[in-house]
């Protein structure tokens, strides 16, 4: 059996013997590989491993730091084929959506390679007599990541390229599902110049995610993952005095008004409602229908359901692979079920229809005629669940969404520019797209939801992430008029 190891120092350490966890084959259900899961005691050497190196990566210059993330970029370019190999095999993404996943990622590498403009701090000259005022960045030592299981390179990407760019060392705590990607990119970033003890991996489960959250020498935390573990990472590290960033769960909304085009408000509810099987938390989840658009969206929503290809993720025919586990299918099946019970329409049943013998996966589905207080709308699903909700107006669409306990994502599709504008100004959402079904924010913005969605007020990625991983320091400077000095300094008597 394949072992994952850990990488601690530049170097691949193999874990302790007695506690391992299984990493499955989700296109056939068979186990692949085993990952290494540490202790509390193998966890804080690595992090003391990590505050060694501090020292020496906080000293060295920023152009030496920007010159390995370019060097970094061009290696994960150069590679971009074998990582998204690994996470087609170990998270069953077909082809397409894990070359999209690595693109997004890249784009953050791309942004900490100017970390010598990010950095700049400010200056005021002769704030009073003789006295200067200025303000630099500064990092703040040993920082980490924990990170989910359905983005194993690119949220990785939003955490640690900001995080040894603005000098601090960095220990990463990915998915135990589908760990690999993490270390071929550690390797890659060894073998661009980073300097040992820098970066490490670390696999784990909670034993190691307690360990991260009490140790003394961790300084923050950013974790991405649902809401009711980004409560606890939240409250337990601020608890010990830890700066965090803790982004949870989401129920993202598609409102639909009258005027939108047809076909192309169908193509993206289908394209983010089933890309990655859902599981995504910017996943399109909701399509809000308003006034007599329900009945031409939904029927040309399920036309389309039957042309999506659902097969094994190493296959570049299929355009959408399994579930991540057996357990996690079986849960969101669950959902259909319960619709229907309480009330709902299933239009496009996903346990039904052809599918592969082996592996988790499952059917598209499209359930209409969902209200608030249907399990199917409130909880966050996390597959391939589309839900339609009909109202009459665009009031009654907005109060709907903000009266969500979830605010990560929402979109809205319209011909109208002053109803986009409006809902922009309206909707209680942290990330809003027009004609845009997943609104993502490119690398040099941040990424953040509101209420539910997110735990304290630091996003990611982008200025916020520049931001969290950095200290300022603000210096009043005061110097001796030279006039008065009894050296003579070549300066002028007179000021």
């Amino acid at each position: 059996m394949r072992t994952i190891p850990h990488w601690i120092n530049g170097q691949e350490v193999v874990p302790a013997a007695g506690n391992f966890g299984p990493v499955f084959d989700p296109s056939t259900g068979e186990q692949q590989a085993q990952v290494g899961l540490a202790s509390t005691a193998e966890m804080d050497a690595a992090i003391a491993i990590a505050k060694a190196a501090f020292p020496a990566w906080r000293s060295a210059s920023l152009s030496r730091k920007s010159e390995i993330l370019f060097r970094f970029r061009e290696l994960v370019v150069a590679n971009r084929d074998e990582i998204a190999r690994l996470i087609s095999i170990e998270h069953g993404k077909v082809p397409s959506d894990a070359a999209g996943e690595l693109a997004r990622g890249i784009e953050n590498i791309e942004f900490s390679c100017g970390i010598p403009t990010h950095m700049k701090g400010g200056f005021s000259e002769q704030v009073s007599g003789g006295v200067d005022v200025y303000s630099m960045k500064q990092p703040l030592g040993v920082v980490a990541g924990i990170t989910p299981f359905n983005f194993p390179a690119m949220v990785p990407l939003w955490m640690f390229t900001n995080g040894i760019a603005t000098g601090n060392t960095f220990i990463l705590k990915p998915s135990e599902k589908d760990p690999s990607v993490t270390v071929f990119m550690a390797k890659l970033l060894k073998e661009a110049g980073l300097p040992d003890g820098v970066f490490n991996v670390v696999h784990g489960d909670k034993v190691s995610v307690d360990a991260i959250l009490n140790h003394p020498d961790i300084a923050a935390v950013s974790f991405v993952g649902s809401t009711p573990i980004a409560k606890y990472i939240y409250a337990t590290g601020t608890a010990n005095g830890k700066r965090v960033q803790a982004l949870g769960g989401a129920k993202n909304h598609m409102v639909v008004l009258p005027d939108a085009d047809i076909n192309m408000a169908a193509d993206a509810s289908v394209s983010a409602g089933f890309g990655s099987a859902g599981e995504r938390c910017m996943a399109i989840s909701v399509v809000v229908a308003v006034g007599d658009v329900a009945d031409p969206l939904i029927k040309a929503i399920s036309e389309r359901i039957p042309a999506l290809k659902v097969g094994p993720g190493t296959d570049p025919v299929n355009e959408m692979g399994p579930l991540i586990t057996g357990q996690h299918r079986d849960k969101v099946a669950s959902y259909i079920a319960g619709a229907a019970a309480e009330g709902a329409t299933v239009i496009v049943d996903g346990r039904e229809g052809s599918l592969p013998e082996k592996g988790y996966f499952l059917n598209p589905s499209l359930i209409d005629h969902v209200r608030p207080g249907m399990k199917v709308y409130d909880d966050e699903i996390f597959g391939p669940v589309l839900s339609v909700i009909r109202v009459d107006t665009y009031e009654e669409a907005v109060t709907l969404i903000n009266d969500h306990q979830y605010g990560n994502g929402t979109a809205i599709f319209t011909r109208d520019g002053g109803a986009a504008r409006q809902f922009q100004f309206d909707i209680q959402v942290g990330m809003v797209g027009i004609n845009v079904p997943i609104p993502v924010p490119v690398g040099y913005y941040s990424f953040g939801g509101w209420k539910a969605s997110i735990f304290g007020d630091a996003n990611m990625y982008g200025p916020a992430g520049i931001e969290f991983y950095t200290h300022t320091k603000t210096v009043t400077s005061r110097w001796p008029d030279p006039s008065t000095s009894s050296v003579d300094l070549g300066f002028p008597q007179t000021r």
